[in-house]
């Protein structure tokens, strides 16, 4: 079993940069990969960006790609999201998520989530 916390939300202004944690409890954190996801007021959950366990492949949503990097460190059980030129339409909760499955926009294939952190971009 993975548990998961996420960290580094806030209120910041368009354009500024925010780097999200993911840390996780558990031995078994490295044969998991991690996506991230985030839920707007009103709007359903939608796919942020994804890491294979070791770190090899990377996905990105189109609305994020080129702004966003995820990475991890596994001897730290932790995933982490740069994200750079913040816009307010990124404003949402941000979840990450632990998943086996190779299938990785999907919220449905993870088994695991956080709490989420809000993050919020002022115009």
């Amino acid at each position: 079993q993975v548990q998961l916390v996420e960290s580094g939300g806030g209120l910041v202004q368009s354009g500024d940069s925010l780097r999200l944690s993911c840390a996780a409890s558990g031995r078994t954190f490295s044969y998991y990969a991690i996506g991230w996801f985030r839920q707007a007021p009103g709007k359903e959950r939608e796919f942020v960006a994804h890491i294979s366990w070791n770190g090899g492949r990377t996905y990105y949503a189109d609305s994020v790609k080129g702004r966003f990097t995820i990475s991890r460190d596994n001897p730290k059980n932790t995933v982490y999201l740069q994200m750079n030129s913040l816009k307010p339409e990124d404003t949402a909760v941000y979840y990450c998520a632990a998943t086996q499955s190779d299938i990785y926009h999907a919220t449905n294939t993870y088994a695991y989530w956080g709490r989420g952190t809000q993050v919020t971009v002022s115009s």
